[in-house]
């Protein structure tokens, strides 16, 4: 078949083709068929090499060098690359119709039995999707529907995707203002303040208030002891449903298997994706209770008023099928809890021995480290303000490069707070991988004093990827 197309498109590029090319031709197919502004910004730090093999934690590059993913898929790889178990699911589902809607998909209804029986709370039925940003607009029209209310409420600085509805309840001015006017009746309250919330509710018109158990893109923030507890019992007194946010941190990720766990409550909704597919296929969903669910879908005629093409399809619940089995069997979440408390510790000693290094802060393998920036003297006036807005925007950015260009360790920033790096490994990762990262950011911080010392280091490293490039 490809011998055939290209006999007649001569520049159709097949699997085996597509998988051998270099890194040049790489770039230039994205940058003329994807996001050339996207290839200008990865290849800035040398963030745009090609990766050839993956496993566990560890990727390697054409060299043949091997590297650490700290990054993990932005929380997608708690299980790490290529897990063997999730292939062999897959394999052995590879002569099932993968998609048949005149058909009730058994492994769908297996999935949907198995996380009811994971989930916290009452939660019981599941609607399967693809990404976490569909999760996110299937909780916000169920909620809508079951309460008859329009309202939504949510917090600053949050981030639940980038699709209509998931922006409209996304906290960051950046991402929203191209795209305005989103959603109305969508108020944001400070994360963290529970006095807030009553406030924002007391007029019994809100569906909803979404929120993470802790906030990833905001540079992985842990909210005041018990603020998940009061957040449950405001939104019970008022009618609104809660629907928590635990895309990033669900499956083990913050040492319980969902976060939410740590306070012992259950959410009325909650959103999952990320890890849910095992890192080998796009998986989504969210559940909720019996009664909300009927209340909003509970009779023939609104049976099929939200649904998808490709939710449920019989490879994806396969993966997630194991993927639940997996984290069971090997007590991820408690793994995750360990290595947690072990890499934290250290990397407050490291806080302690280095000023550039400001806070760490998270929960599991669920960590951010956040940067000292530099004062506002001489220097940053002599520059406008350039200085500061260099440090508030990209200082994360340049941490990492040095990571990956230094010491073969993948990291990256949080999007609503570029001045935090996130450490998200996969669960799987031995003491020794986080030693490793512990040693290459103490060797980073001794040779780093500040902020300018970091900008000269990242400025050697995008000369040298330009020399390299030309």
């Amino acid at each position: 078949m490809e011998r055939q197309i290209r006999e007649v498109m001569p520049e159709f590029l097949g699997l085996k083709e597509a998988m051998e090319l270099s890194r040049e031709e790489n770039r230039d197919n994205h940058r003329k068929f994807i996001n050339p502004e996207l290839v200008n910004l990865l290849g800035l730090l040398n963030f745009d090499k090609s990766f050839v093999k993956a496993q566990g934690v560890s990727i390697w590059d054409r060299e043949g060098h091997e590297y650490l993913d700290f990054l993990g898929g932005y929380g997608a790889l708690n299980l790490g690359h290529n897990h063997p178990e999730i292939n062999a699911a897959l394999e052995a589902v590879q002569e099932l119709p993968n998609l048949l809607q005149a058909s009730l998909n058994p492994l769908a209804g297996a999935l949907g039995r198995n996380l009811a029986l994971f989930t916290p709370g009452a939660l019981q039925y599941s609607f399967f999707c693809n990404s976490g940003a569909e999760a996110v607009e299937g909780a916000l029209k169920l909620a809508r529907a079951a309460t008859g209310r329009i309202k939504f409420i949510s917090c600053e600085s949050s981030f639940h995707g980038k699709s209509l509805g998931a922006l409209s309840v996304t906290g960051r001015q950046k991402y929203r203002k191209p795209f305005e006017p989103l959603l109305p009746g969508v108020d944001f309250i400070p994360y963290g303040d529970a006095e807030a919330l009553e406030r924002a509710l007391n007029q019994h018109d809100v569906a909803a208030f979404i929120v993470e158990p802790i906030q990833g893109e905001a540079g992985i923030i842990v909210p005041p002891e018990g603020y998940l507890k009061k957040v449950r019992d405001i939104c019970s007194h008022y009618n609104t449903l809660l629907i928590l946010d635990e895309i990033q941190t669900g499956f083990g990720r913050t040492g319980k298997l969902f976060a939410c766990e740590e306070d012992n409550i259950a959410p009325d909704i909650l959103c999952l994706s990320k890890s849910f597919g095992g890192g080998s296929t796009s998986l989504a969903a969210y559940t909720t209770t019996e009664e909300i669910w009927k209340k909003a879908y509970g009779s023939v005629e609104k049976g099929t008023l939200h649904t998808s093409t490709f939710g449920g399809n019989s490879r994806a619940a396969a993966a997630g099928i194991a993927t639940l089995e997996i984290l069971y069997r090997d007590d991820l979440s408690r793994q995750a809890a360990e290595k947690g408390k072990y890499l934290i510790e250290k990397l407050q000693e490291l806080q302690q021995k280095y000023p550039f290094l400001k806070e760490v802060r998270g929960r599991g393998l669920f960590i951010g480290l956040e940067f000292a920036q530099p004062e506002k003297g001489l220097l940053n006036r002599l520059t406008g303000g350039a200085l500061e807005k260099l440090a508030s925007e990209y200082l994360g950015a340049m941490v990492a490069g040095e990571l990956l260009n230094k010491h073969r360790i993948i990291t990256a920033y949080t999007l609503n707070n570029p001045n935090v790096i996130r450490l998200e490994p996969p669960l799987i990762v031995s003491y020794e991988q986080l030693d490793q990262l512990l040693a290459a950011l103490e060797e980073i911080f001794a040779n780093n004093k500040g902020f300018g010392d970091m900008v000269i280091a990242s400025s050697k490293t995008i000369l040298s990827s330009f020399v390299k490039k030309f």
